[in-house]
């Protein structure tokens, strides 16, 4: 799950396959050596992905439905890719502890044509403590909320590539918007505003670009797939602009029954740092790397159910942020 700030995911695809492994290794590697950018006190989804094509096969045409429940506690800061103790290094407020609780909702629909569109909504729940440092004075502070968070509407257009009928290849492009559908202004119960970054919603409107790509493995009846994908905001919203988002995934699922399937992924994601008056640029921003190894169960042909554990494997953030040691992912995934 991807730890301090909020991730998107949604696939897409290159032209020729040839070339993509050497795409993804330089988008790959732009992830983990860009400057440093995007986290913050502890707003987190997880970067998993459980898009139907990435855990079953290619997509086919028809609708779809997936949910899916994150669990992420984060509670311990870090300096760089250092850990260090709550208010180690004094700070306006010193983080202390973020526990995320997000129900995410999608929908669905390829066409024959080879477009499709995909819509989600999250529902976020979330408690979060830290110490605010007022004239030397330490004053705990804390939110507790459950309110929807920004919806996407992403369009989808995916075609089969040259190759063996033993082993299809499919790529797709990724286009739309993260919606400000969420509240940017929830309070405590003593009336003090969350800042921005712990927020449900961020206010904006952003532009999301992906490509991604899906190979069934024959003989072995396995899969893999890869994707990348960028949201940009289009505008800041009362004096505050998140940063630019990069994601990459790489994944392999391999059946190992007739209803039981392993799977593994590699997330990246660099974050940009927030502007604004109302941001902290200071202490956003950061490159994530998370594996992800998980299982799915095929109730029917339609149904199949899926668990993920993601651990960081390299967390980088500027200034000071919550991080988090590990995260879960329970989802069903239905097509009809």
């Amino acid at each position: 799950m991807h730890h301090s700030t909020r991730g998107a995911a949604g696939p897409a695809a290159p032209a020729r396959s040839p070339s993509l492994p050497r795409a993804l290794a330089a988008a790959a590697l732009w992830a983990l050596l860009a400057p440093a950018v995007h986290a913050s006190c502890g707003t987190a989804f997880c970067s998993v992905s459980s898009d139907w094509g990435a855990l079953s096969g290619a997509p086919e045409e028809g609708g779809s439905f997936d949910l899916r429940y994150e669990y992420i506690l984060q509670d311990q800061p870090r300096a760089g890719s250092h850990r260090v103790a709550v208010g180690e290094l004094p700070r306006h407020h010193d983080e202390v502890r973020t526990e995320n609780r997000n129900l995410i909702a999608t929908y669905r629909h390829s066409f024959a044509s080879g477009w499709g569109v995909k819509v989600s909504a999250p529902l976020v729940d979330r408690e979060h403590q830290h110490i605010h440092n007022h004239r030397g004075t330490p004053i705990p502070e804390q939110w507790d909320f459950r309110e929807a968070g920004d919806a996407r509407v992403l369009g989808r257009y995916q075609q089969a590539l040259p190759g063996s009928e033993a082993s299809p290849r499919t790529g797709a492009l990724v286009f739309g918007l993260k919606l400000p559908t969420g509240r940017t202004n929830i309070a405590n119960e003593a009336g003090a505003v969350a800042e921005r970054s712990l927020q449900p919603g961020t206010g904006t409107t952003d532009l999301v670009l992906g490509a991604a790509f899906h190979q069934q493995l024959a003989p072995e009846g396995g899969s893999w797939f890869a994707q990348a994908q960028v949201q940009h905001a289009l505008h800041a919203h009362d004096n505050y602009k998140p940063g630019t988002q990069f994601m990459v995934d790489l994944g392999y699922a391999r059946p190992v029954s007739d209803h039981w399937s392993l799977m593994l992924q590699l997330n990246m994601q660099s974050k940009g740092r927030d502007s604004g008056s109302e941001a902290e640029p200071e202490d956003s921003g950061g490159r994530f790397v998370h594996l992800s190894p998980g299982v799915s169960w095929k109730a029917s042909d339609a149904l199949r159910l899926y668990a993920f554990y993601q651990l960081p494997v390299y967390q980088y953030v500027n200034g000071v942020q919550l991080t988090s040691s590990d995260g879960f992912v329970l989802g069903v995934s239905a097509r009809f």
